[in-house]
């Protein structure tokens, strides 16, 4: 990658992003964040130099930089992509550990945030601007979709599908074949052992839906 980098958000897994980028020797230009108390500040030396919505940095976005949105709320990680995809005509870029594994003949989309020791298995397929984070294995033939959040150290076994927009919590399992449905939260820790419905909050093992 010959551009340098800017990143929307400074916070939560910025910082990590930041790290991602150093370990494949990318050069980060700047932090871009909506809270003004951390404009003017770095991150390991690496300045947050604005708003997200700047118009003096965005024009930068495309010509002479890349961009990535390194932002945990999937409803603002979503804006920022819009906000990207029609101001600057831009996808955002992956930031892959230079530690992570993806199969040959996995696929993956664009904006995707994937941390050391990932393991994407073969023919698995992973959406657009998903996260995730240090340890997760997506084992083969599953299907990821977009906006999706995997924690730490969870394991999706083979031919699992998980829908646009749901979380998935640190250690948790997810048995071979199963489906996660759009929005879906699973608990950290939870043994997921059948198909979760689309917007329901599991926890547990086996896992249960929570009673709202």
């Amino acid at each position: 990658m010959e551009k340098p980098v800017i990143i929307l958000g400074a916070k939560g897994i910025a910082h990590p992003a930041l790290e991602i980028f150093n370990s494949n020797n990318v050069v980060v230009y700047g932090f871009l964040d909506e809270d003004e108390k951390l404009h003017g500040q770095e991150i390991n030396v690496v300045p947050v130099l604005g708003n997200p919505e700047d118009d003096g940095f965005l024009k930068l976005i495309g010509k002479k930089c890349e961009a990535f949105v390194a932002v945990d709320d999937n409803k603002y990680r979503q804006f920022l992509v819009k906000m990207l995809n029609e101001r600057r005509k831009v996808q955002p870029i992956n930031a892959i550990h230079e530690r992570a594994y993806i199969s040959t003949d996995a696929v993956i989309g664009h904006g995707n945030f994937v941390n050391a020791n990932v393991t994407v298995g073969a023919a698995a397929t992973v959406g657009n601007h998903c996260i995730f984070n240090s340890g997760a294995i997506v084992d083969h033939g599953s299907k990821i979709g977009d906006f999706v959040q995997i924690g730490a150290g969870s394991i999706v076994n083979a031919n699992v599908t998980i829908e646009e927009g749901a979380f998935v919590g640190s250690g948790v399992v997810l048995v071979s074949g199963i489906t996660i449905g759009r929005n879906a939260r699973i608990g950290a820790g939870s043994v997921v052992i059948s198909d979760v419905k689309a917007n329901d909050t599991v926890f547990g093992n086996p896992a249960a839906p929570i009673k709202k």
